[in-house]
């Protein structure tokens, strides 16, 4: 498979991801990078009435796991440690999330992402460790082109 099929299969078996029916994100994958979106809504909300934390850390880690698994063809990679930084409250709009990898030591693929509001300000940063999985992508069903 090429370069571009492996991206565009990444982004199937995203959208197909059960979770994703109830954050309904974009998603663009290249080599080393990945950029997730997100249209912001009120049910997303904690009782403060701004974004939740589980949302960032969603759309922070899934722009750095792509951004990992973009270089690994063969295995479905898994987040092993993943810090999330909040820096400004999200109450309406759109969030994006770009994630980038950082370095590779052996097996081991480290990936942080920004997250941007509607205005560009960043309102999260998170960095984490990727490994490979025993999983392999041919064998998921959503990632087949």
């Amino acid at each position: 498979m090429d370069l571009e099929s492996h991206y565009k299969s990444l982004a199937n078996m995203y959208h197909a991801a059960p979770i994703n029916e109830f954050f309904p994100p974009s998603v663009t994958i290249s080599k080393g990078c990945s950029e997730v979106g997100l249209a912001v809504r009120q049910d997303y909300f904690h009782a403060a009435n701004s974004l939740h934390g589980s949302v960032y850390f969603k759309l922070l880690d899934d722009s750095a796991f792509f951004a990992a698994n973009s270089i690994e063809p063969n295995v479905f990679v898994f987040t092993v440690k993943f810090t999330t930084t909040i820096t400004k409250p999200v109450l309406s709009g759109f969030v994006k999330a770009q994630g980038k990898i950082d370095k590779i030591e052996g097996k081991k693929i480290w990936a942080s992402s920004v997250m941007t509001d509607d205005l560009g300000e960043v309102v999260a940063k998170g960095e984490g460790l990727f490994l490979p999985s025993p999983h392999k992508l041919s064998d998921v069903e959503s990632y087949k082109p």
